[in-house]
């Protein structure tokens, strides 16, 4: 009973922080428990469409100046996050399993003179999802990317060049048995 109602306490605080971010605009949005959303004072824009579904445990992060536009229609499953510090857009219809995790930067390093990484520095590129896309789950795209409409990307893929639509992507893996 405590923990249905720290839930709805924790839903109203989520969906309170989206209607007062004077950038953010959305519709129907639906809350699982334990959803998260970081939203930067000065982000370009946040718009999330009508009859959006969030399950439990989500992250979404927009950062400074930084764009997130999702269509109507949109679902996403358990555990998953969005980290845009650039620009990510996705299309109507498009549903995510559960564990996907999109990034539209990576942490700037260097090769020479010597290879150093640099922990608060990023490079950015777009990202963007097209409309009837079905993300399976542990799918991470990363920066850059464009994902065409009507495409299915296999549970486990990493994408990180572009997929025209209508298109399958599978993690094909073969499994290796060696008898004792």
């Amino acid at each position: 009973m405590l923990d249905e109602i720290l839930a709805k306490i924790q839903r109203k605080s989520q969906i309170s922080r989206l209607k007062k971010h004077p950038n953010v605009s959305f519709k129907g949005i639906k809350l699982g428990i334990s959803n998260h959303f970081v939203l930067h004072d000065n982000l370009k824009n946040v718009t999330l469409g009508n009859s959006m579904s969030f399950r439990n445990y989500v992250h979404i992060l927009v950062q400074q100046n930084a764009v997130l536009e999702i269509g109507d229609h949109f679902f996403m499953n358990n555990f998953c996050s969005i980290n845009c510090l650039d620009s990510i857009s996705i299309g109507d219809n498009t549903l995510f399993g559960e564990n996907v995790k999109l990034y539209d930067h990576n942490h700037a390093y260097q090769t020479h003179p010597e290879f150093k990484l640099f922990s608060s520095e990023f490079t950015t590129a777009p990202i963007k999802i097209g409309s009837n896309c079905w993300l399976g789950s542990n799918v991470t795209v990363l920066k850059g990317v464009t994902i065409g409409d009507n495409c299915i990307i296999g549970a486990g893929c990493t994408i990180y060049k572009d997929i025209p639509s209508n298109t399958t992507v599978i993690n094909h893996q073969d499994l290796i048995f060696k008898e004792q």
